[in-house]
């Protein structure tokens, strides 16, 4: 079987493709992940999961590679990380009631022919209104400072939502499997 690269150093990605039972190794990307003028957030995320995987092709040149980039839109706005608790508060009182949209790029390189699947994969989710105190009280107890949109949703966080809308729920966390799949099968790679 070809080598299988998950480009990342995320553990909730790594958490993910664990699910498949496929043998993989890791390799964190290096790569600048700055917007480029005029670029859409879904233009931004396909070029991003597609640089990962060719920044790891260039040291692994027989292998199946998977790039992925995720950011979070409210309208057309990217929602970064907020850093601090205050900028937490903020971010999540603007997100009170409204629908937040994940969209992830999902790339797989075969590092040997040269050939690319991407795509893009959107998850939305629509948040509850929150009072200042299930802010406060989220922010006290789950600390997510380095998570874009001030929330984990893999944990404590899903209390802060009212309905998730999407095909795969592993987009949300970070890598569409349903999507990775049928990628993997168009490169001879049977999960089951």
């Amino acid at each position: 079987m070809t080598e299988i690269i998950l480009a990342s150093s995320s553990p909730f990605r790594r958490m993910i493709l664990d699910k498949l039972n496929l043998p993989y190794s890791c390799v964190s990307p290096d790569i600048d992940e700055s917007a480029l003028p005029c670029e859409s957030p879904a233009e931004l995320v396909a070029r991003l999961a597609a640089a990962k995987a060719a920044k790891v092709a260039e040291s692994h040149k027989d292998a199946l590679i998977i790039g992925s980039d995720q950011v979070a839109v409210l309208g057309s706005e990217i929602l970064g990380k907020p850093g601090t608790h205050e900028r937490a508060v903020e971010q999540l009182q603007k997100l009170s009631g409204q629908t937040v949209t994940f969209l992830t790029g999902l790339s797989l390189l075969n590092s040997k022919t040269g050939r690319y699947h991407t795509e893009v994969v959107p998850f939305k989710v629509i948040f509850r209104s929150l009072t200042d105190v299930m802010i406060e009280n989220y922010l006290r107890a789950e600390k997510p400072y380095n998570c874009a949109g001030s929330f984990k949703s893999e944990a404590l966080g899903i209390v802060l939502f009212e309905k998730l809308e999407g095909e795969d729920p592993n987009t949300l966390i970070g890598l569409p499997l349903i999507r990775l799949v049928r990628m993997l099968e168009q490169e001879c790679v049977a999960v089951l």
